[in-house]
């Protein structure tokens, strides 16, 4: 934070002051004034201690998806909700969700151990000694009973096991164990799957994760020695949600594929142990010695093996459905009923998860509450707002999947943009989405001030990108840019199968050294994170102002040149990885349709900046008109097929990577074709993004259309 710090002081000073309220996108000038007093008043609504009296009862006790305590704390947020006087309701859905019966680790080979496989409460903590802990275990590893060799894979990335190989090393057969960090944990398990070992174990190494850091909690924030990241392994890149229904809702009765058709399961068992459990395996490993960049933080020589050490490793799970509760609240509109704004955060955890999730639900919460004030006070949305706090996230974005599968027809007919938050801290404004929505978030952050400080959250995000280049100027800081998003949470099935325009939105600095662990608790938010709430009073502000503006805006805020200039950026990207490739990459009908793409974005902008301002107003049926079109234009980037091997996933410009866990891959179906070398598969890939862009286009200059005078 000291070097945050330092860095805004230098840059700050460079960016100027709006002097006077700024144009709010999608209203017209004579409506900008009304709209910023609605906001200011809005923005005054937020109390820090109402966000920590919610995060209280949320993370009072271990409440991971499928448990009673999960079932206690949804039907708290729909009390809650109903309480203020809105409409809510508890959707329920049957998800496979297994929880272990079996956790064996032991070696075998040259000495005897036998790991602890638990985490040891902590006495300053009085959470970390409560019932009801889940045990430490990866959601959807396989069932197995296995005795071999171990091999250490650093941090069991393709790259670590090519060096393997070169180095003569052979996992077939071996029980992998690798170190958390660099990617995701279910990557980690797949890789191993997939260069043949039995079994795979994910160890907390200190170097990433532990005293190497900085103090381990309670002395300091970091993982202490016996901490284990729990997680889940299913392969999402694949398609979320329950691995049984995969494209329908999970409800009961509903079918299901049988287990062993499920190909988002693991074949494998795998199994996350702590730095303390993880020493005396790593001791014992013979073999050649570590390359320098693979050793981490632990007292001891970093060896690959195999060798000496023999490990026994028994897992087995109930292989159990059970149930989800979607807490879903509902705020009419009163002009477009039928266009919806989504906000939406999870609730469920690994135990009793302060940071994640209740941080960041408990902001929608009080954001439920400031929107209820205003309505109470004679507010009503445009558009409807539709506020969802999904069960199941952890083990694989499970409620808000099978909701979104279940009304995906509504989805497609009427939601317009779906904003995503998740845990949060005290630290810059971490912002992804789609870039259609990038001058619209880069106007509500230009409206709302940092935590602690004079300037807006634009300015900070700004001068922290700047300085972050090592620039002393303002160029290439002069506008926001949103990253693509990936997965690992709840927007996945919104922009990635429903087509539908989202912002994921949160403040780093979160859970450091606890995450997913018996360690997350309130005890540990209140010494080590968003004390005093601050950040998040202002992530309220932030997700409150957006739903303002998007539910009341007359014409939906969405601007597509910054999305064309990204795509622009992306294919360049590509085109330069390709030139190794054995025959050409043809990218010319991308470029073609970027062409369309780009002029299209411009005629919009210029006729809307005419239309905002024109008097008389549009006809409101011509309005109605331009809405609906703005509001399907993300879906017009949707193949029904899909990405290759991943029907699921239609969105051609955004993805997951197969093998990247939660980054994101942009063109997908391009880049991973020319990453694999295969280039008939990257040509064909592309003439489809050309497809979708083309579509775009034709979308936007129906919008253009409708906005010019003539019929």
């Amino acid at each position: 934070m000291r070097l945050l710090g330092a860095l805004l002081a230098l840059a700050l000073p460079l960016l100027s002051q709006p002097a006077q309220p700024q144009p709010i996108r999608g209203f017209p000038p004579e409506d900008w004034k009304a709209q910023h007093e609605r906001e200011e008043h809005a923005k005054a609504i937020p109390e820090p201690e109402r966000l920590r009296i919610y995060m209280e009862h949320i993370a009072a006790a271990p409440h991971p998806a499928g448990s009673p305590g999960a079932k206690t704390v949804s039907d708290y947020l729909a009390a809650q909700i109903k309480d203020w006087g809105l409409d809510v309701r508890i959707e329920d859905f049957d998800v496979l969700m297994p929880y272990p019966t079996t956790r064996l680790l032991e070696m075998t080979s040259p000495v005897k151990f036998r790991a602890e496989l638990k985490e040891p409460a902590i006495p300053e903590d009085p959470d970390t000694s409560q019932p009801g802990q889940l045990p430490t275990y990866n959601a959807y590893s396989a069932s197995g009973d296995v005795t071999a060799p171990l091999v250490y894979a650093n941090y069991g990335l393709p790259e670590d096991y090519a060096e393997l190989k070169r180095e003569g090393v052979d996992v077939r057969g071996k029980i992998v164990i690798a170190r958390y960090g660099r990617n995701w944990r279910g990557v980690k398990a797949k890789l191993a799957q997939e260069n043949g070992a039995v079994a795979c174990l994910i160890y907390s190494d200190p170097r990433e994760d532990g005293y190497f850091q900085g103090d381990v909690y309670p002395k300091g924030p970091m993982r202490p020695d016996l901490g284990v990241q729990r997680g889940s392994v299913l392969d999402m890149a694949l398609y979320p949600g329950d691995p049984l229904t995969p494209g329908w809702a999970s409800e009961p009765g509903a079918k299901r594929i049988p287990l062993a058709d499920a190909k988002s399961l693991l074949k494998i068992p795998v199994l996350p142990i702590s730095y303390g459990d993880a020493i005396p395996l790593l001791e014992q490993l013979g073999g050649p010695v570590a390359p320098e960049p693979w050793r981490g933080a632990l007292p001891l020589t970093y060896h690959v093996g195999p060798g000496r050490a023999i490990v026994h490793l028994k897992l087995d799970f109930d292989w159990s459905s059970r149930p989800l509760h979607d807490v879903i609240a509902t705020i009419p509109g009163t002009i477009y009923k039928d266009q919806w704004v989504i906000y939406g955060n999870h609730h469920d955890a690994w135990v009793n998860g302060a940071s994640d999730p209740a941080s960041g639900a408990a902001v929608l919460l009080e954001t439920a509450r400031t929107l209820a004030m205003l309505q109470k006070q004679g507010w009503h949305p445009k558009r409807t707002i539709v506020l969802a706090l999904w069960d199941g996230e952890e083990f694989g974005l499970m409620g808000s999947t099978e909701w979104a599968e279940k009304h995906l027809a509504e989805l497609q007919k009427s939601a317009a943009v779906y904003i995503n938050s998740d845990n949060t801290g005290r630290g810059p404004l971490a912002q992804g989405g789609s870039h259609s929505l990038t001058a619209f978030l880069s106007e509500v952050l230009r409206d709302t001030n940092e935590p602690a400080g004079p300037h807006s959250l634009l300015d900070v995000s700004l001068a922290l990108s700047t300085a972050r280049r090592g620039r002393g100027g303002q160029d290439n800081a002069a506008e926001l840019r949103l990253s693509p998003l990936g997965s690992g949470s709840d927007y996945v099935p919104f922009l990635d199968h429903a087509g539908i325009a989202s912002l994921n939105l949160g403040f780093a600095g979160g859970d450091g050294g606890v995450y997913h662990s018996i360690y997350d608790t309130m005890t540990w938010f209140n010494r080590f994170s968003d004390s005093d709430l601050s950040y998040g009073r202002t992530l309220v502000q932030v997700m409150t102002t957006s739903l303002l503006r998007v539910a009341d805006a007359p014409v939906l805020p969405f601007e597509f040149t910054d999305l064309s200039r990204a795509v622009h950026g992306y294919a360049d990207d590509i085109q330069r990885q390709a030139q190794r490739l054995p025959a050409p990459l043809d990218l010319r009908s991308i470029q073609f349709q970027l062409t369309r793409l780009d002029a299209a974005s411009k005629g919009y902008e210029d006729e809307l900046a005419i239309a905002i301002k024109r008097t008389p107003p549009l006809p409101p049926d011509r309005l109605a008109k331009v809405n609906e079109i703005l509001q399907k234009a993300e879906a017009s980037l949707l193949l029904p097929d899909g990405l290759p091997g991943r029907e699921w996933y239609e969105n051609q410009i955004y993805a997951p990577g197969l093998y990247t866990g939660y980054e994101p891959k942009t063109l997908p179906g391009v880049r991973e074709a020319v990453e694999a070398r295969r280039v008939d598969e990257a040509n064909q890939q592309a003439r489809r993004v050309a497809g979708v862009l083309r579509a775009l286009a034709n979308q936007i200059d129906e919008a253009t259309r409708l906005l010019r005078d003539q019929p």
